[in-house]
């Protein structure tokens, strides 16, 4: 708690994320970064092929790609003051 806590004060205009399952979980992002954005993001850090789809869940919500990460922290994020993503990501044409 105490780390987000600190987090958000040395930089008021930046979201922690935890993103669970990705190998580099921890990102600082911009407040007025899309979720769209933040997809393309993590695809390229997760090397995600083009025939894979990649879905984010917050509480088991898929939330808009229109949606900033600003507001999405302003009510989802945590006691411990980080945005917690879950992601599934799955080959669409059904053959791996």
């Amino acid at each position: 708690k105490a780390e987000g806590d600190k987090i958000r004060r040395k930089y008021p205009d930046r979201v922690p994320v935890i993103v669970e399952k990705a190998p580099k979980a921890r990102y600082l992002v911009p407040s007025d970064l899309t979720v769209g954005q933040f997809y393309f993001l993590i695809r390229k850090r997760i090397h995600l092929r083009p025939e894979d789809a990649l879905f984010f869940f917050v509480n088991n919500v898929i939330p808009p790609t229109s949606a900033t990460m600003g507001s999405l922290y302003q009510e989802h994020h945590e006691e411990d003051y980080f945005l917690y993503i879950a992601y599934s990501d799955e080959n669409v044409y059904g053959n791996k």
